[in-house]
């Protein structure tokens, strides 16, 4: 069993920058690829990135464009998502996800076993 904490949401204006994290508890991240969901009201949730678990290789949402950077740290049991020049477009529920296929960096929220409860990003215009 994996339990995953998201922390690093908050409110911010358009332009600025959030560093999400994720942090595991219960079993290491090591052999899990990990994702970055998004869900708002009424929607389905989104995928945003997702990393392998040698932290090798990693994909994005065509709308990240470069905005956004996906890197763990399997020593500190952590993942991160490094938002910059955020748009009002981008508030959502934040949601890290551990999928036991290590070598996957899939976009589909099936294949992730494990989720946190989500962290709140709010962007302004």
């Amino acid at each position: 069993q994996v339990q995953l904490e998201e922390s690093g949401g908050g409110s911010v204006q358009a332009g600025g920058s959030l560093r999400l994290s994720c942090a595991a508890s219960g079993r290491t991240l090591s052999s899990y690829s990990m994702g970055w969901f998004r869900q708002t009201a009424g929607k389905e949730r989104e995928f945003v990135a997702a990393i392998q678990a040698s932290g090798r290789l990693s994909s994005y949402a065509d709308f990240v464009q470069g905005r956004f950077t996906i890197s763990r740290d399997n020593d500190k049991n952590m993942v991160t998502l490094q938002m910059t020049m955020l748009k009002a477009e981008d508030t959502a529920v934040y949601y890290c996800g551990a999928n036991p296929n290590a070598y996957a960096h899939s976009s589909d929220s099936t294949d992730y076993n494990y989720w946190g409860r989500g962290t709140q990003v709010t962007v302004s215009s």
